[in-house]
């Protein structure tokens, strides 16, 4: 029991659809927006009203059609020292999670038990004046965070040297740059020293460089024996920093498990959105002729449709479709472009010199094209997927030129060891030698 610090037992979270509520006095939207950023140690605990329990309990399953549940019977427990990932696609509840157990809003129903001091970095820059200048915003938002003067004082040379803006440092914050903005905003949260640290995706703030020292400055939270709960869309983040992870879908948890083993289950499942094309037949051009395209999509290597695939791992691009009467020469083709519609490689289904000679004529049938895309070949990124059919030389009978798209994430990537973005648009896992004269 002792080793507990965080403890949630049924936690649900209501919210009515409509206005939103507005705060009368200002001194009600400050307590609402400051409550609970930083506790004091010892044990604390969040309840949903009593009175309201059972009733909002019995509601789980059929809410009113004027609310939406995000957390529905969420529990799990997080043991002293422990850093556990928590993930899922947006809308899952996760955000909403880390604002119940930091105190900026209350349960509906359940319960949170937390053993320690708290801090939380939810929304990075909150409380900063801009009209006021770095310096003065670093003790303003330390003061906020719940730091002492002295430590602030102790702390200030470090903080301003990890946010990399000590030549503006008694600038009005105005006058920064979006990015200069976070990255000082990011620094003074970065450096409580709190015994359970809540953490909601700030990796996302800054360039490359700067997502790199947050990252290092993460990792070193994590070695140092702090309990750590850690929100990321960032995979390689989370099985960095995450030795175990829960998957919220829905406002639920899906499941709870060693974070390698959550991660490939989460890309496997994959976003469907824009990972398979479906067309309508009366829609097609009259082009085609005796081609009649079917589906095209994006299949991980357990053949599921996905649209987010590991950057180590190989997937496949089909095309399906019917061909109505023969057909010399006919050729499936796809070209994959950046989002920005730079054209990276074309590739066609006859390039092999023995299928071109085995489909010269394509005879009357149901065909599927697939096109095999090898592991530790993408960067990570997101990617646009073109399907042309064409007898060469002479006609296309079919284009779609954004049939579907891809993500490609970079767990398990060539170089994630050193957490910095590689440039390029490829991540080829190419062999050295090291030879000692």
């Amino acid at each position: 029991m002792n080793d507990v610090a965080i403890r949630v037992e049924g936690l649900s979270k209501q919210y009515k659809i409509g206005p939103a509520v507005r705060h009368d006095r200002l001194k009600d939207l400050l307590a609402s927006s400051l409550n609970g950023l930083f506790r004091r140690s010892g044990r604390s605990t969040l309840d949903a009203r009593p009175f309201a329990l059972d009733s909002q309990l019995s509601t789980l399953n059929s809410p009113p059609p004027d609310t939406i549940w995000a957390l529905k019977d969420v529990s799990f427990e997080v043991k002293q020292g422990e850093v556990l990932g928590i993930i899922g696609p947006n809308g899952a509840g996760k955000s909403t999670l880390l604002k119940i157990l930091s105190r900026i809003t209350d349960p509906t129903c359940g319960r949170a038990e937390i053993y320690g001091r708290v801090g939380s970095l939810l929304e990075v820059g909150t409380g900063f004046d801009r009209e006021l200048t770095g310096r003065e915003n670093v003790y303003l938002n330390g003061t906020i965070l719940g730091m002492k003067k002295a430590e602030i004082d102790r702390k200030f040379d470090e903080i301003v040297d990890f946010s990399g803006v000590e030549k503006f440092i008694d600038t009005p914050v105005k006058r920064y740059s979006s990015g200069m903005y976070v990255r000082l905003a990011f620094a003074v949260a970065a450096h409580l020293e709190p015994e359970i640290l809540i953490v909601d995706e700030v990796l996302a703030v800054g360039d490359a460089a700067f997502q790199k020292k947050c990252l290092a400055k993460m990792e070193g939270v994590a070695k140092g024996g702090r309990t750590v709960l850690f929100v990321s869309h960032n995979m390689s983040a989370i099985l960095r920093l995450c030795p175990e992870a829960i998957l919220l879908d829905g406002g639920e948890v899906v499941s709870h498990a060693r974070s390698a083993e959550l991660v490939e289950r989460y890309l496997d499942s994959g976003n469907q959105s824009g990972a398979e094309r479906v067309w309508i037949p009366e829609e097609l051009p009259s082009t085609c002729g005796p081609f009649r395209p079917i589906a095209a999509r994006v299949c991980n290597g357990s053949g599921r449709t996905t649209n987010v695939v590991p950057s180590s791992q190989p997937f496949l691009i089909e095309v399906e479709y019917q061909i109505t009467e023969a057909v010399r020469d006919l050729r499936v083709l796809i070209k994959l472009y950046t989002i920005q519609r730079e054209l990276l490689f074309m590739s066609s289904d006859r390039d092999d010199i023995a299928r071109h000679e085995r489909y010269s004529v394509r005879e009357p049938g149901h065909y599927i094209s697939r096109c095999h895309i090898p592991g530790n070949f993408l960067n990570t990124g997101s990617f646009v997927v073109a399907v042309s059919v064409t007898v060469p030389n002479v006609f296309r009978l079919f284009l779609d030129p954004s049939a579907i798209q891809l993500t490609v994430d970079e767990t398990g990537a060539v170089g994630t060891q050193w957490g910095e973005r590689r440039s390029g648009y490829f991540r080829p896992a190419l062999q050295w030698d090291i030879d000692r004269l």
